[in-house]
């Protein structure tokens, strides 16, 4: 039976930037490692295109630098061994085709890997970058295939859709810990985790930004419980209505304040939230928010309720040869890891509750893909130029790494 990667004695990851490898294996790589296994992974490049979410962390020219020392302290978390990167120009990799195959190649020659990780060809959500790593990685490994490898097996990390609704998760966990507020400092990083969170389909949330001018209400009484609003910036009110039709302040909420989920943050099931002034929120919604959708009770009585809370699975059954690695154990180093890539996650692993980055992050799903040898059609191949996935901002496609 495959145990998985996470069996692997000597295990070799290959990516395209620093950080692409903890939401990829950073637990399959943490587990293998405190089990005993040589572990190493690479970075095609160093990430010099990314984005600097920390201002105080790189500058444009240094964040190159950067980074490469970010994926060095990013893998003593997790207890990788061996680091490599290759310095190849970030977002053009595609250019580098045949120079990239062959050093992939030389480093499977001299490191002997039983076991192999790599993106999937989609690329996890289509980046260019991750496509071009996931074909000729997988080609090198089948060129190098044969009799005296026997038993080397490769492995694409995959993202199924999971049911795991954080705006369900969250909710339920500020009325359960009696926190409707989240930390100022946290909120640029748990709106990030969002975002990136739903990109790799790890939550089926719609998670937008939104901005409400002076004024506007944000929610009514009775409307659908299926979005909850974290404020960033700004001041709302909560303004109860009474059986008359009168409005009556009761409290003024600001940035780090949860509301919404049908009013089961807060208690303003029976309150208008109103934009004190310019108001800015992150929403994380169970359902797509239609830009048609009516609003109040009636709307909410025709579109029926979210579907009931579910266990943050796949929404499907896996298809066959896919691994499920359980990495609850390793989840901390997991955390710790992402943590220090700091120009990209500037995070704090305790700003979100554990039961919900368990959900997510805890288990890591990879598709084993067969060897056999064919270097010939290997070498006539070209690497199928991305198309960019449906719904993927253009600017976000072509110019973010991850």
């Amino acid at each position: 039976m495959d145990d998985g990667p996470g069996s692997a004695r000597r295990l070799l990851g290959v990516f395209a930037h620093p950080d692409d490898e903890v939401f990829c294996a950073g637990g399959t790589m943490a587990r293998a490692a405190a089990a005993g296994a040589e572990v190493m992974m690479v970075s095609a490049t160093r990430g010099e295109q990314g984005q600097i979410r920390d201002p105080a962390a790189a500058t444009r020219r240094t964040l190159g630098a950067v980074r490469e020392g970010e994926l060095r302290a990013a893998a003593a978390e997790l207890g990788v061994q061996r680091v490599q990167v290759l310095d190849y120009p970030d977002g053009a990799l595609q250019d580098h085709r045949s120079s990239l195959g062959a050093a992939i190649a030389g480093l499977m020659r001299r490191f002997h890997p039983d076991t192999v990780i790599t993106f999937g060809a989609d690329g996890g959500y289509g980046h260019p970058d991750h496509v071009a790593v996931s074909w000729l990685t997988t080609a090198a490994f089948r060129a190098l295939a044969g009799d005296r490898h026997r038993g080397r097996r490769l492995y694409h990390a995959v993202f199924p859709p999971r049911r795991t609704c954080m705006a369900e998760e969250l909710a339920h966990w500020i009325i359960g810990a009696g926190r409707p507020a989240a930390d100022r400092a946290a909120l640029p990083g748990i709106a990030l985790f969002a975002g990136e969170s739903a990109t790799m389909r790890l939550a089926r949330d719609d998670v937008r930004v939104r901005w409400f001018p002076p004024g506007t209400a944000v929610i009514e009484p009775g409307e659908p419980a299926e979005a909850l609003y974290l404020i960033l910036s700004g001041t709302a009110e909560a303004l109860p209505e009474r059986p008359a039709g009168q409005l009556t302040r009761a409290r003024v909420m600001q940035a780090g304040d949860f509301f919404g989920e049908g009013g089961l943050v807060a208690g303003q099931g029976t309150a208008h939230v109103v934009a004190r002034e310019s108001l800015t929120c992150l929403v994380l919604s169970c359902t797509p928010v239609t830009p048609y959708a009516g609003r109040g009770a009636d709307a909410a009585r025709a579109a029926g309720l979210p579907a009931a809370r579910a266990a943050g699975l796949p929404a499907a059954d896996l298809p066959p040869g896919t691994s499920a690695v359980d990495v609850t154990s390793y989840l901390d180093r997991k955390l710790g890891a992402l943590a220090r890539h700091r120009t990209q996650y500037p995070i704090v692993p305790s700003m979100l509750p554990q039961s919900l980055l368990q959900t997510m992050l805890g288990t890591e799903f990879f598709a084993r893909t067969g060897g056999g040898r064919n270097a010939a059609a290997s070498r006539r191949a070209k690497v199928p130029p991305p198309r960019r996935p449906p719904g993927c901002p253009s600017q976000r496609y072509l110019r973010r790494a991850s």
